[in-house]
């Protein structure tokens, strides 16, 4: 803990973050309450170098109204896959105005690149990993570019993929922060029901996981919540996330 401490106070306003620095955040905050190390690191060792990616989806409510307990100011980044549900960009929209987000940032597909590789828009019916490249995981990239961390929504009960996942990792040279990698759904719904926070308009309809509209179908009982994600194909993670580590189920 001392050594955790020691390399903490090593981390001043010196990009990029390291894999010790990964591991001196999880020695310190691993088991604090959620509100408070957001509170904690918002307004300490990540303040002015984080953002807040979000899909808007049927749990991102939670996340983002911590967020903007803390501090409405911290950019929020979304990106539009120009494949999204109407009800997504909707809700996206109500709840940015809702929780007083000041800087949600929109980044959307290079149109230079989808003319090149997309032209028809149905990359996704035979190419669902290049389709994601192009119009969700090069948005981010480009999103991300100003940025020393971010912060990603991901749980660990959501799929195989993302089970023993840290509460802080390494992503491409940035410190990512997966605050609520310990909770599961109940913890989720009491807090929507304890702030009243809107859900997703899809979620009612079978959609406990919601991407883009092609690929996104609903969830039958008892199937695993991201299920309903690019039904058929051998893909459970669109390329922004990989397994975490010790994972039972293979990436694409």
């Amino acid at each position: 803990m001392a050594e955790a401490a020691r390399t903490l106070d090593r981390i001043d306003a010196a990009p990029p973050f390291t894999a010790a620095d990964a591991a001196a955040f999880n020695a310190r905050y691993t088991g604090m309450d959620t509100q408070a190390m957001l509170a904690e690191l918002l307004a300490g060792p990540l303040r002015g170098r984080i953002a807040a990616v979000s899909s808007f989806g049927s749990e991102s409510a939670v996340l983002l109204h911590m967020i903007a307990t803390v501090d409405r100011d911290v950019p929020v980044i979304f990106t539009n896959t120009q494949k999204m549900f109407g009800e997504t960009l909707a809700y996206r929209d109500a709840l940015a105005e809702q929780l007083g987000f000041t800087d949600l940032r929109v980044f959307r597909p290079d149109p230079r690149m989808l003319a090149e590789k997309d032209a028809t828009g149905l990359r996704w019916s035979y190419d669902p990993d290049g389709c994601c490249a192009l119009r969700k995981v090069e948005p981010l990239r480009r999103a991300l570019a100003p940025f020393d961390a971010w912060i990603s929504g991901r749980k660990g009960f959501q799929a195989g993929t993302r089970a023993h996942l840290p509460l802080f990792e390494m992503d491409e040279g940035r410190l990512k922060l997966n605050p609520l990698a310990g909770w599961d759904k109940a913890r989720l719904d009491a807090y929507f029901e304890a702030h009243e926070l809107p859900r997703h308009p899809l979620e009612a309809q079978g959609y406990p996981s919601i991407g883009c509209a092609p690929c996104t179908s609903k969830v039958r009982p008892g199937e695993d919540p991201r299920a309903g994600r690019w039904r058929g194909w051998d893909k459970v993670e669109c390329g922004i996330h990989r397994p975490a580590e010790g994972a039972d189920q293979p990436s694409f």
